[in-house]
């Protein structure tokens, strides 16, 4: 679509938002779907699409919502168990999301575990009571309370071999107790840990197990002795482990038949391989994209899931972010962001606007790959990213501030799409609020700060991301604010720099020195945005006094001041080349705005709190916005499709109209009826009604008899409205008549026929008083002229 044509409706096309923020995940065993616990409910996420296809459980935010406690994927893919806080367990068809069965649970409190037996017939269940149960999933009863195990269970698992017939559970206590799964009876007690066990791995052997914890060591577990093997100390607290098949990876060079090799992460967020037999590490990943805990004893990798058909595992992280690796290699396959916080900012990023750089309440840049919302982690800076500014004059480079103080400048390889940092500026004392680059040439960068000032930074001529880091020089810095500056943006030719701060003012400064060019006073509370006009010399200013101030750069007036937000304006881009405007507010609320009448064009809702960030993709198609509610919503121009959608509707009409028309001058009265029930058109429909009655006989009756019971509804509402005009009470009341008839019968339903009647009576009632009245007249005129008869005898002379 050409930008300079007017916009006049968007419509949300998609949204990402969060769908795991803490707590269990699950991997479907043919490697396509995640099942993440994401606040109450639980979230079926698409590994090819990047989106959720369905949610179990209840959406609602009220406060009597029934959470999601825990849940488990039953082995053959078909069945999701949860158990919920109001103590019931629900069986989920996940694929149709059905709620299959329900039943309430024993516990006396939330059940954290829940485990599916390998035949899916039976459920292991894990309270903070101190119990687990086994559950008989036909029946819903319960056929085992297994006792033994202290406090929370933190860890549940069967067997996987069902010889066995044994399940294993570990509590507060740190034992590791194993039932027989059929009796009931305990048959094995493992002690050995001294901290939280937080995974028990099951040998194909069927002899031997591996239980991890945060005490910091591996245990390699012979189930039938009940006793430990070797005790592998790994200097760090292990929350996920996985058993590694055979020959699963490149990267082990000497594999031992009779070893036992497991994968394992903790607070370090790193996954390390040992071999259990000889406690040796055989491997230790280098391309962590997990960061390590920043005190001792912290998370930083909360699970680790393998899939043995794909061959991959995912790590989860404690920023939510889950990472797939391919086994054999280490390398990452996919990056998903399962809650990002607050969006503070995003752009468009790649030559073709393939990729979305997000800024959220975390130090790494989140790269969206747009069509499947893969997303690559830029790590670099230390502390929450801010801001974020791409130019023109170069799609491939993206600048970021951050509350570390400094700004960074990246580089995408337009092959591989791989980003890296070739530069960063470090020189601010105070968090790097906003930054803009230069448009015509890649030659400059602002930025302010809440030290105050606005810098000018030089930027070199070549940019390659082969070079090493680069420190970037100030060109210029001026104290440009007496409050905080929230923004800055640098005109179409390079030529103006503007800023907008709590100050309540905007002030425009010359690029090549930082002077002063003049201050742009009116807003009555801090300014939030600034945004230079791409084609007339005008800038535009939003605020947290609700208003749009667009002014004048040669005089430095204010021109217009668009209203209609009920709360602070924290964002805005011009559309269709200067003409329109697109502003987001504090309410949620985005405004499609008319520059040349000053009128909002259009209101999208869909944001339930503050909309910080607006980013328009350059064929101004789609436009993306993102706020506290954790949502990026996708917006997609329907202007064009509502035209077409309106002229054909238009076109449609007139050809029925026509079709109507020469019904009526055939005499076709009741298909010209049908049509004009169609249309929806009560005037034509009582011109053809009235028609019918002309004829006499039983015309209308018959006629009424042979429509069906969705054009009949429609001539009863249109006979309720003629009914309210008492020049079209007789016609009004004469299809009345019949349609009451038919629903006497029982041949025709109404569905809301009692509120229809309503309506009808008291014009009804009107009607026959004024009949009765002009009957009363009648008679009396009649009884006048009989006594004026005799009188009418004029006697001969």
């Amino acid at each position: 679509m050409n930008g300079s044509s007017l916009k006049e409706s968007y419509e949300l096309e998609s949204q990402y938002g969060p769908f795991f923020t803490g707590g269990n995940i699950e991997w479907s065993s043919d490697g396509q779907y995640f099942f993440c616990q994401n606040g109450g409910t639980v979230h079926v996420l698409s590994l090819a699409t990047g989106h959720v296809e369905s949610i179990l459980g209840e959406t609602s935010t009220d406060q009597d919502e029934d959470t999601v406690n825990s849940f488990a994927l039953d082995p053959s893919d078909e069945d999701v168990i949860t158990h919920h806080k109001s103590g019931l367990f629900k069986l989920w068809n996940w694929k149709e999301v059905k709620l299959k069965k329900m039943w309430k649970a024993i516990h006396n409190g939330p059940v954290s575990k829940v485990a599916f037996s390998r035949n899916s017939q039976t459920m292991a269940s894990g309270g903070s009571d101190s119990s687990v149960r086994l559950w008989d999933l036909v029946h819903q009863a319960c056929t085992h309370n297994l006792k033994g195990a202290q406090g929370v269970v933190s860890v549940l698992a069967f067997h996987p071999r069902p010889d066995k017939e044994l399940i294993f559970a570990a509590g507060d206590d740190t034992k590791i107790y194993g039932w027989n799964s059929i009796t009931g009876q305990q048959k094995i007690v493992l002690s050995g840990h001294f901290s939280k066990i937080t995974s028990l791995l099951f040998h194909d052997d069927g002899i031997h197990l591996v239980s991890s914890g945060r005490d910091k060591v591996l245990i390699l577990w012979d189930i039938s002795q009940g006793s430990i093997v070797r005790t592998v100390p790994v200097y760090e607290g292990v929350e996920g482990s996985f058993l590694l098949p055979t020959n699963s990876t490149k990267l082990i060079t000497s594999y031992q038949s009779d070893g036992i090799y497991v994968a394992a992460a903790g607070e370090k967020g790193v996954v390390k391989v040992w071999e259990m037999r000889s406690g040796n590490k055989v491997y230790e990943q280098e391309n962590s994209l997990v960061a390590s805990a920043k005190e001792v004893g912290g998370l930083s990798i909360t699970q680790l899931l393998y899939n043995h058909v794909t061959n991959s595992f995912a790590v989860v992280s404690t920023e939510h972010n889950i990472i797939i690796h391919q086994l054999d290699t280490f390398e990452c396959k996919k990056q998903l962001v399962g809650y990002s916080d607050e969006i503070l900012d995003v752009v468009y990023f790649g030559t073709k606007d393939t990729h979305l750089a997000v800024a959220t309440n975390s130090s790494d840049i989140k790269l969206y790959e747009l069509t499947t919302m893969n997303c690559q982690l830029l790590c670099g800076h230390t502390d929450f990213i801010l801001s974020l500014a791409t130019t023109p004059a170069n799609f491939n480079l993206l600048l970021s501030s951050a509350k570390d103080n400094s700004v960074r400048l990246w580089l995408m390889d337009p092959e591989t799409f791989q980003v890296s940092c070739v530069a960063h500026a470090v020189r601010h004392t105070a968090s790097v609020g906003s930054v803009s680059l230069s448009h015509t040439a890649v030659k400059f960068f602002t930025s302010v700060s809440q030290d105050l000032c606005l810098k000018i930074w030089d930027l070199p001529e070549k940019i390659s991301s082969n070079e090493t880091e680069n420190t970037l020089t100030v060109r210029c810095t001026e104290l440009a604010h007496q409050k905080d500056i929230n923004a800055v943006a640098v005109s179409p030719n390079d030529k103006l720099v503007a800023t907008g701060s709590q100050d309540k003012t905007a002030k425009l400064w010359t690029a090549e020195s930082l002077q002063l060019v003049g201050v742009l006073r009116g807003h009555r509370r801090g300014v939030w945005c600034v945004r230079f006009s791409p084609i007339d010399q005008v800038l535009l200013t939003t605020s947290a006094d609700c208003n749009i101030k667009l002014w004048s750069l040669t005089d430095l007036s204010c021109l217009k001041t668009l209203e209609g937000h009920e709360s602070s304006v924290l964002r805005a881009e011009f559309l269709s080349r200067g003409m329109q405007l697109v502003t987001a507010g504090a309410d949620g609320l985005l405004k499609l705005w008319s520059v040349k009448t000053s009128e909002c064009v259009a209101t999208l809702e869909h944001h339930e709190n503050r909309v910080w960030a607006l980013a328009v993709c350059r064929n101004e198609t789609h436009i993306i916005s993102g706020g506290s509610d954790s949502i990026l919503g996708k917006w997609r121009d329907i202007t064009e499709e509502k035209k077409a959608a309106a002229a054909a509707e238009a076109e449609r009409l007139a050809l029925e109209e026509q079709k109507l028309s020469n019904l009526l001058k055939a005499d076709q009265l009741l298909a010209a009826l049908k049509l004009a029930l169609k249309l929806e058109r009560p005037l034509q429909v009582l011109k053809i009604i009235d028609s019918v009655i002309r004829k006499g006989g039983d015309g209308l009756r018959e006629t009424i008899h042979q429509l069906k019971q969705t054009q009949k509804e429609s001539l009863l509402r249109c006979a309720v409205t003629w009914n309210t005009n008492s020049r079209n009470a007789q016609s009004a009341q004469l299809v009345i008549n019949v349609l009451l008839d038919e629903i006497s019968s029982g041949e025709l339903k109404v569905p809301g026929l009692a509120a229809s009647l309503e309506a009808m009576i008291p014009y009804t009632e009107r009607h026959f008083k004024r009949l009765t009245q002009l009957m009363q007249d009648l008679h009396f005129i009649s009884y006048t002229v009989t006594c004026m008869q005799p009188h009418n005898k004029i006697s001969p002379t």
